[in-house]
């Protein structure tokens, strides 16, 4: 199984979870609540398929926070993403040659991949805590997480895709230390 697949069914776990009265709950994404991070999983997932894809997918006129969550649309809307960004980045071709998510820069589709592992990842545990949910990904997968994010967290925060480093012991579990690379907490609560 992928590393990406892993990531996916971690946040499809996640969000069948959560409950419409948590949407307003506060998340360590600090520019988002519940609602706020769906609402941004939503407006990017179309882009995150496409770039598996390698077709640009134009993001549409709304804005992120314009996305309707009515009852459980949003649940139901946000794991058929799910299912089509793993579709499309599991042929070995997703991974082969450039590739983008709408916007003129390209990455290597390998990269590009890699940062969509860690979003999933990182935004599951984003909004597992905020809903009172333990995260349990495999250590293949923290891993290599861990190593794909420590190789490119400063091109991510220039991307402004993660927030200052949080200091975080070497000896702490793996999955902290990737959170404090990415700016946050692991201590959130």
């Amino acid at each position: 199984m992928s590393h990406l697949t892993r990531a996916v069914e971690a946040m499809a776990a996640v969000a069948r979870a959560i409950t419409d009265d948590q949407l307003a709950n506060k998340t360590p994404c600090t520019e988002y609540d519940v609602r706020a991070l769906v609402n941004h999983l939503l407006f990017w997932g179309p882009s995150l398929a496409g770039a598996g894809h390698k077709e640009s997918v134009p993001q549409p006129a709304a804005a992120e926070a314009d996305v309707d969550l009515t009852a459980d649309d949003w649940r139901r809307h946000l794991l058929a993403l799910l299912d089509d960004i793993t579709s499309s980045w599991a042929p070995p071709s997703a991974w082969k040659g450039e590739t983008s998510m709408g916007t003129p820069q390209t990455l290597p589709a390998s990269v590009m991949g890699d940062m969509i592992v860690g979003e999933l990842a990182v935004h599951a545990w984003d909004l597992a805590v905020a809903t009172g949910q333990k995260l349990e990904l495999p250590a293949d997968l923290l891993a290599h997480l861990h190593d794909t994010m420590f190789a490119a967290v400063e091109q991510g925060r220039g991307m402004g895709l993660y927030g200052p480093l949080v200091a975080v012991p070497a000896d702490a579990p793996t999955m902290d230390r990737i959170l404090g690379l990415t700016g946050r907490d692991p201590a959130w609560a």
